[in-house]
């Protein structure tokens, strides 16, 4: 699958530009701050209908306008062709179309235009929350899983009702309404933690791959998946800390406090990982990922490089390299301040590239 035209009205910084790409390297140089990222991010947002780095929608419309659009052409390797069009107004809800026709959900999207974006906040999965990598196994498992999205979509409304009659100032709630928001959490939190698990083993290996081959060392990395759920009853655990739960007015134990600990030679990395080993990490997390997509999805997933070679040794750089250049990789976004970098990716791949220079929000192509 390839992302053919691209048009942006007042997104961030960006107020307006329609760009053709080329279906196999796209690369955007630019000092920082003049809206590489935000390109990168529109794009982003066609596949999951939200931003990367923003969750409030109203924070990415350009702060002298009142409302922004995305629109995106996209053909598939059957030659099937989609538009998707996004229109966000301030105060109002946002409109997802595919070919013209509004989505009654816009959940209904998720997965059509399968993408992977790697970026520096990305080292949020190793030295951030526990939240951070729940989030990475929902949007990896999400994209391919419909049953899992809407296993979780059902999960975290049930435990939002659940929190309202838990904070009832009156400690006067309804044993059955409770119960019922309980079920709902145990049937969903059950379909999630099945499957969940049954990522983690398919996808430890893949990641072993890409990390072993990016590092070139003989470290071992691997995944530890905790959770509630997989040492006692859920519903008995969420019986017994319902006091507790009344008490501090929210729910303490079900999936939304799984963690995922990520490990190498069998620690923590956020305890004994080093710059390097940290970004090799989450790179080779992130490649696995798409290799994991392009394996269990109908189409290639859109790979995003958002100024990941910073900090990375040639070695490295040269792995990764190596590694986008294969036949498996389709169209890639990369964005950098370093025009030397991606020079040597483009030696690689050939002449079938856009180079455009990005200032200020506007954005020209060079080559």
């Amino acid at each position: 699958m390839i992302l053919k035209f691209l048009s942006i009205i007042n997104y961030k910084n960006i107020a307006q530009v329609e760009l053709e790409f080329s279906p196999k390297i796209n690369c955007f140089i630019g000092n920082n701050g003049m809206g590489k990222t935000n390109l990168l991010d529109a794009v982003y947002y066609l596949s999951f209908c939200k931003s990367a780095t923003n969750p409030i929608d109203s924070q990415i419309i350009n702060h002298e306008a009142d409302v922004c659009m995305l629109q995106g052409k996209y053909e598939f390797e059957d030659g099937n062709a989609e538009e998707i069009y996004c229109g966000i107004r301030r105060r109002q809800k946002k409109q997802f179309k595919r070919n013209k026709k509004e989505y009654e959900r816009i959940a209904d999207h998720i997965g059509l235009i399968p993408l992977v974006i790697i970026s520096p906040a990305d080292n949020e999965l190793i030295t951030g929350a526990s939240e951070e990598r729940r989030r990475f196994m929902d949007i990896a498992i999400s994209q391919f899983d419909k049953v899992y999205l809407q296993a979780l979509i059902r999960y975290n409304k049930a435990v939002q009702q659940r929190n309202v009659l838990l904070k009832n100032e009156e400690r006067n709630i309804d044993l059955t309404l409770l119960e019922l928001w309980e079920d709902q959490m145990i049937d969903g939190g059950k379909i999630i933690n099945d499957k969940r698990r049954a990522f983690i083993e398919e996808f430890t290996p893949i990641f072993n791959t890409f990390y072993s081959r990016i590092s070139q060392s003989s470290e071992t990395v691997s995944f530890e998946y905790v959770s509630q759920l997989n040492e006692s009853d859920f519903r008995k655990t969420l019986i017994a800390n319902r006091r507790r739960d009344m008490a501090i007015g929210h729910t303490t134990v079900g999936i939304h406090r799984d963690e995922l600990e990520m490990l190498l030679d069998g620690h923590p990395i956020k305890k004994v990982g080093s710059q390097g080993q940290n970004k090799t990490y989450f790179v080779s997390l992130k490649l696995a990922q798409f290799h994991f997509l392009l394996k269990t999805g109908r189409t290639t997933p859109i790979l995003l490089l958002d100024d990941i070679f910073d900090r990375l040794d040639a070695n490295r750089v040269e792995e990764i390299v190596k590694l986008v250049s294969g036949e498996e990789f389709g169209q890639i976004f990369i964005s950098d301040t370093n025009r030397e970098s991606l020079d040597k990716i483009l030696t690689r791949l050939g002449n079938n590239s856009h180079i455009y220079s990005v200032e200020n929000g506007e954005i020209n192509l060079m080559c």
